[in-house]
């Protein structure tokens, strides 16, 4: 397994998104009137420029001082996001893992092999994962909030964890695309397939493209 995981591994630069916008068509009342959980997608692959706009949406850096675009208890910012996309699932962007740098508003690969088939098996067979050109990972080190806020670490992560949930379903709404968030997973599956660090554990699965 872990010879496996060492080929499956890249190294190349990250990757730089698009600048995401910050004005758009869709007022913020009519994407939240409008938000549905969606679980059937189109084959139509996302553009870099809709991945890149989603993905400010979960974790981008809103100003000067590094905060986020979703509120985080005493700015202990432990979520990590990473994106599952398959083959010609985003123009201009090869399959693969890769994890989302906030502060380069770029992706650092770390696969580049198509893990959806593999995540919809630690994902109790769930097909929206195979549909949806990406899928967002979410997921948190605890200890980043506990060493601050103790015994209330677990509440505060999972509150953050929905604020940026919330966030990709309303940018998506905006875009013209939809997402649904799954929760129900084999957490260590996840972890051993994303290869997440000891201290990280996923808290949800957001698949995301054009509904049909």
């Amino acid at each position: 397994m872990a010879n496996e995981l060492r080929q499956e591994r890249i190294i190349i630069p990250t990757i730089l998104l698009p600048l995401p916008k910050l004005s758009g068509l869709v007022s913020v009342e009519q994407a939240i009137a409008n938000r549905r959980s969606v679980r059937e997608f189109s084959e139509q692959p996302l553009t870099i420029e809709q991945l890149s706009q989603l993905l400010w949406s979960v974790q981008g850096i809103t100003d000067g001082k590094g905060f986020r675009a979703a509120p985080s208890a005493g700015a202990t910012f432990p979520l990590e996001v990473f994106a599952v996309a398959g083959p010609f699932s985003v123009n201009n962007l090869p399959a693969g893992l890769f994890q989302y740098l906030p502060h380069e508003h770029g992706l650092r690969p770390l696969k580049s092999v198509d893990l959806r088939l593999k995540l919809i098996g630690v994902a109790l067979g769930q097909q929206a994962i195979k549909q949806a050109p990406v899928s967002l990972v979410i997921a948190a080190d605890y200890e980043r909030t506990r060493s601050r806020y103790r015994n209330r670490a677990e509440r505060y992560v999972h509150m953050e964890a929905g604020h940026a949930a919330q966030n990709l379903y309303l940018q998506a709404m905006a875009l013209g695309l939809g997402t649904t968030a799954i929760g129900a997973f084999d957490e260590s599956g996840v972890k051993e397939l994303l290869v997440l660090p000891g201290n990280f554990d996923p808290v949800y699965i957001l698949p995301v493209g054009q509904p049909v």
